[in-house]
């Protein structure tokens, strides 16, 4: 005589939560966002901050801010090379991308903290090439960072195909810092970095 098989027992309703929390988050960028949002939370993702021997090994790279041109929102052009003398933090980023989507609140963040610096500026970039989308998501999420598209060709050392990707420059207009993949940038070791090359 065959036995009757439980199946509702927690082990197999607690494995088809996951499995289906799985399938949500593949499925969905916002999901997956927030999860990532709650990892930077707890510790993950932060950015690591340069020394001295990795910021001469950027530089040794022979990158070029000539001629590299963003365009904003009212259709203005920032041309990255007349933004020497300050620093110069770039975020590539696209409304679909998890990782982007969980790394807003951080920059966002530290758009407040520098706001009132002069030396300091944040380029937000959008990869998609779609000002009106977003912008919209800007809205939606009461950001305060304005969105760039780029208006010329990007250096690879800049931009390569990974989203998102961070860039910061020293005043020089040398590449210091550069990231790809979701970080907090609301990490104080990261922001105290940023206000010590606002300094120099």
């Amino acid at each position: 005589m065959i036995k009757n098989i439980k199946w509702l027992n927690w082990s197999n309703i607690s494995s088809a939560i996951i499995f289906v929390f799985i399938g949500i988050m593949l499925i969905s960028p916002t999901v997956k966002g927030v999860v990532i949002q709650g990892l930077m939370k707890i510790g993950l993702f932060q950015p690591d901050i340069p020394s001295k021997k990795t910021s001469i090994a950027l530089n040794n790279k022979n990158s070029s801010i000539e001629g590299v041109l963003f365009r904003n929102e009212k259709g203005e052009v920032v041309n990255l090379s007349e933004l020497r003398g300050k620093v110069v933090f770039i975020n590539f980023w696209a409304t679909w991308c998890p990782p982007c989507v969980a790394e807003m609140p951080s920059i966002n963040n530290l758009k407040q903290k520098f706001k009132n610096n002069a030396n300091v500026v944040i380029l937000m970039v959008d990869a998609d090439n779609n000002p009106e989308k977003s912008q919209k998501f800007m809205r939606r999420k009461n950001y305060d960072l304005e969105v760039f598209t780029p208006a010329s060709q990007i250096p690879e050392d800049l931009f390569g195909t990974a989203l998102p990707t961070t860039v910061l420059l020293n005043k020089k207009g040398q590449i210091v810092f550069r990231h790809e993949g979701g970080a907090d940038y609301a990490n104080n070791e990261f922001q105290d970095y940023i206000e010590k090359l606002s300094q120099e």
